[in-house]
């Protein structure tokens, strides 16, 4: 055997021995929350088609805006003339006339427009107000995307926090039954007393199996949001932004409203509805006004036929002038498109009022959830403080053989509980804020 053959052999074989799970392991990303926003501006599908669109109503301004430039045209056409023949009126005394039968013609026209009635400025400002709509649309999009991967984010953070309380809580029992053991080699407690603890800390590896799998569920929804194929594992950081002002500085109800007035992307997508309303009135209008515009023709013909006997000759002449064009009937038809503009036009306006309340009302509850998502977490705090010293109580009876095992699980279980909800109640408090500034639009 060859030494390069040896060496594929080597190969082949410290591939095929290397453990699966080893292969297939995921990377770990620590990434903060704004990471996570920027990685979501840049890979995120629905992201990047609103900015498309966003692109292809900016182009639609310059499409508008060339209304403003003058039409110019050219034609040319050559012709086979047959003969003429002339009669009297009555269609009698008819004789054959001569005509030259190759004639030619060549026109360049152009013309600019120099009042429309305001018809190519309202649809110049038509687009502008499609593009701020387009930015508005993508800025609510993107505010939903961000409150949807700020949900991943924190449930991600809870699991992770809940896996290190059952971890906490394994360990300590795995102690506890070292200790129960060595004192039922002394005599002291039965195997009965084992066996609760083994099936305690079977129930918390279970819990922390779950915890750890719906944690793998929550990183693929999370990476499929990002827009990401690889095989990531997003790991929260311990420092939030927004954090110490979720946790500590509580913002009056006023300062929501006053942010949810100003950046609420809803209300923003709304006024511009109704401002396009509003040009679409006038632009109506503006049927009923003339339009006036320069007009210039350059003409080459042959051959003269107006002539008897005609002329076998080319004729140039050109002309410049205004020309104003007026539709009469726009008096008694566009009247009914002004008044359908102005009834969408209130229409919209009715619609702002009703949305402005609707979300008066979203910010009002919000707030009204963050306030108590504080309480939550105080009594959540005080809870595990109280479980601790049940706890520590119990152990204390339980090793001077004043309790029974039972006693020791429940206290044990309780104070399980109570940590857990105090991990679910910090979260909330972040939940509750980050959903206060993504009603506002400030997320």
């Amino acid at each position: 055997m060859s030494k390069k053959t040896l060496l594929v052999v080597v190969m082949l074989i410290a591939i095929m021995g290397t453990p699966r799970e080893a292969v297939a392991q995921s990377e770990v990303v620590s990434m903060s929350l704004a990471q996570l926003f920027r990685t979501a501006d840049e890979h995120n599908t629905s992201i990047k088609s609103f900015q498309s669109a966003i692109r292809e109503a900016e182009a639609g301004i310059d499409v508008a805006k060339a209304e403003r430039l003058p039409d110019v045209g050219a034609s040319l056409s050559f012709s086979y003339l047959g003969g003429g023949r002339i009669t009297d009126r009555n269609f009698t005394n008819g004789f054959g006339v001569h005509i030259p039968h190759y004639g030619n013609n060549l026109a360049l026209t152009a013309s600019m427009p120099i009042y429309t009635g305001g018809a190519i400025q309202s649809g110049i400002n038509l687009s502008r107000l499609s593009a701020d709509l387009a930015r508005a649309n993508a800025t609510d999009n993107t505010q939903r995307v961000r409150m949807l991967l700020t949900g991943y984010y924190l449930q991600l953070h809870n699991l992770r926090n809940q896996e290190r309380v059952f971890d906490e809580n394994i360990n300590l029992t795995e102690t506890l039954i070292s200790h129960t053991q060595k004192r039922q080699s002394e005599g002291v407690v039965l195997k009965n007393d084992i066996t609760r603890y083994e099936l305690q800390l079977e129930n918390l590896r279970l819990g922390r199996t779950q915890v750890r799998n719906q944690a793998k569920i929550i990183n693929h929804q999370l990476l499929t949001a990002l827009g990401i194929d690889q095989d990531i594992e997003i790991l929260p950081t311990e420092a939030f932004e927004g954090t110490e002002n979720a946790e500590k500085a509580k913002e009056t109800e006023s300062f929501w409203q006053g942010e949810a007035t100003q950046n609420a992307p809803a209300l923003r997508q709304s006024q511009l509805g109704i401002e396009m309303s509003e040009e679409k009135v006038r632009l109506e209008k503006s049927a009923r006004r003339p339009t006036v515009a320069v007009v210039a023709e350059e003409h080459l013909d042959g051959p003269i036929t107006i002539e008897i006997p005609n002329l076998n000759k080319n004729m140039n002449y050109f002309f410049v002038g205004v020309g104003v064009k007026y539709n009469f009937g726009s008096l008694y038809k566009n009247n009914k498109k002004v008044r359908q503009a102005q009834l969408a036009t209130q229409t919209a306006h009715d619609q702002h009022v009703a949305l402005t309340e609707s979300i008066e009302n979203a910010v009002q509850a919000a707030y009204t959830d963050y306030l108590t998502s504080f309480t939550e977490l105080e009594t959540s705090q005080k809870s595990v403080e109280l479980a601790q010293q049940n706890y520590d109580v119990v152990g204390n009876r339980y090793q001077n053989g004043l309790a029974l095992v039972t006693d020791m699980v429940d206290a044990a279980n309780q104070r399980l509980d109570a940590q857990l909800s105090l991990v679910n109640s910090r979260i909330k408090v972040l939940y509750n804020y980050y959903q206060l500034k993504y009603l506002t639009g400030t997320l």
